[in-house]
């Protein structure tokens, strides 16, 4: 190039770094990239009347239980599987609950003040007796009543009750998050942010320690009377505490007037719903949760088989979706959350490996992929350690990378919480 022209693209480049350095500034600040760390796979949610220390643990011995009655059932919807339920037995005795939240909202229901102020102090004190006796599942959170008018004080007593409470005697866990649900403006969201930042000081808390989901269950969440995207404008409006949009499967289908029979994770509307969701989520670090099935594995082997089924369907095609975490509503549906998580992670595991490797060392193959799709690859294997589908021997093995590496190709920092 003329020296002449060095020049001009010297000249330029400076003037375009000037006419772009607000907008530079708003990518980064809205946009910031994946969060850190571990993601859970499923949200179990409980009342908060029937939550005591040991729940954990009685949901995995529940859930064994129901593998150990109807084995042969399971196996065969595993196509006959027994490393994979193998694997799926392990995780149930180790760790059968990932993320537990806490209900005080539908699964809780309306009752007296006083009886609500009762079940929060009691359900804080048990959350802090399962922390320091080490049977919490390792995320934990609460989903309190929304900030609607006629739920909006009581919402916010029960959210500061239940905090005072567990940070009492300890500090607040890693990784806790509490739920709003019913959100129907932007400004609920920004409530929020105002209480957390109230709360904090007064609770002793660090600046920005208490973070939230927003549970997207109303059409108004999804498009605003403008015709605007409002779960977008409500991700940017959380000042950074957002850290998931969950869709909430039946509210939302019975406010677009789907008949009861018809309500599900893949109706239409809900795939449109999720779709939003992920648009507006993604670069911004919340992640996304689908929401739940409520056909329950209870009853004779045959209801049980057909839930099975249909949850092993469900879950796996939310994973296909790009949707990697999911509610369950009881003990016997964590089997098959389990199976359809670690299938989908070993399924995907040599084709994922093998192109990865492949693209790290630069070797020419029948695929060309570009470093976006490194980047899911990695993230992919990544989620298959995090959950224990895949061990980090196996999966060094294939790529040659070990697990910081890889983090490094999903552009997500390894070991940080989530």
């Amino acid at each position: 190039m003329r020296p002449d022209l060095d020049h001009l693209v010297d000249g330029l480049a400076r003037d375009l770094d000037a006419r772009l350095a607000d907008v530079d500034a708003a990518l980064a600040a809205h946009y910031p990239g994946e969060r850190a760390g571990r993601q859970p796979v499923h949200t179990v949610y409980v009342p908060a009347d029937r939550f005591h220390p040991g729940l954990v643990g009685d949901h995995g011995a529940a859930a064994l239980a129901a593998v150990e009655q109807h084995e042969d059932r399971l196996l065969a919807l595993l196509d006959g599987d027994r490393d994979l339920l193998s694997l799926v037995r392990a995780k149930l005795g180790r760790e059968p609950v990932e993320d537990l939240r806490i209900d005080f909202e539908d699964g809780y229901g309306t009752r007296p003040d006083e009886e609500e102020d009762g079940d929060v102090r009691r359900a804080a004190g048990d959350l802090r007796a399962a922390l320091d006796g080490g049977a919490a599942a390792p995320f934990t959170g609460i989903r309190f009543k929304g900030f609607e008018a006629p739920t909006r004080a009581r919402g916010v007593r029960t959210l500061t009750l239940f905090l005072a409470g567990l940070v009492e005697h300890g500090p607040l866990p890693q990784g806790f998050v509490v739920t709003l649900p019913k959100v129907t403006a932007v400004e609920q969201v920004e409530a929020l942010v105002h209480v957390a930042a109230r709360l904090e000081p007064e609770l002793g808390l660090d600046d920005g320690t208490l973070r939230f989901e927003i549970q997207v269950e109303t059409p108004q969440s999804i498009l605003g009377p403008d015709g605007s995207a409002l779960v977008a404008r409500m991700v940017h409006a959380s000042a950074g505490r957002c850290t998931g949009l969950h869709y909430g499967t039946y509210d939302y289908s019975a406010a677009c007037g789907i008949a009861a029979a018809h309500q599900s994770l893949e109706h239409p509307v809900a795939d449109h719903a999720k779709a939003v969701m992920q648009a507006a989520a993604a670069g911004t670090g919340v992640r996304l949760s689908d929401g739940s099935t409520n056909v329950l594995p209870v009853g004779g082997p045959d209801e049980v088989t057909a839930a099975w089924a249909n949850h092993l369907r469900l879950v796996r095609r939310s994973l296909e979706r790009g949707f990697y975490q999911g509610w369950d509503l009881h003990p016997a549906q964590l089997s098959t959350r389990f199976a359809a998580t670690f299938g989908f992670y070993r399924d995907g595991l040599a084709s994922a490996a093998d192109r990865l490797r492949t693209y790290v060392e630069r070797r020419d193959s029948g695929i060309l992929d570009e470093p976006a799709t490194a980047r899911a690859l990695a993230d992919f294997l990544l989620r298959g350690t995090d959950c224990g589908a895949l061990s980090q021997d196996e999966v060094t093995g294939r790529t040659g990378l070990d697990a910081h590496r890889l983090a490094r190709l999903a552009h997500r920092a390894h070991g940080e919480a989530g």
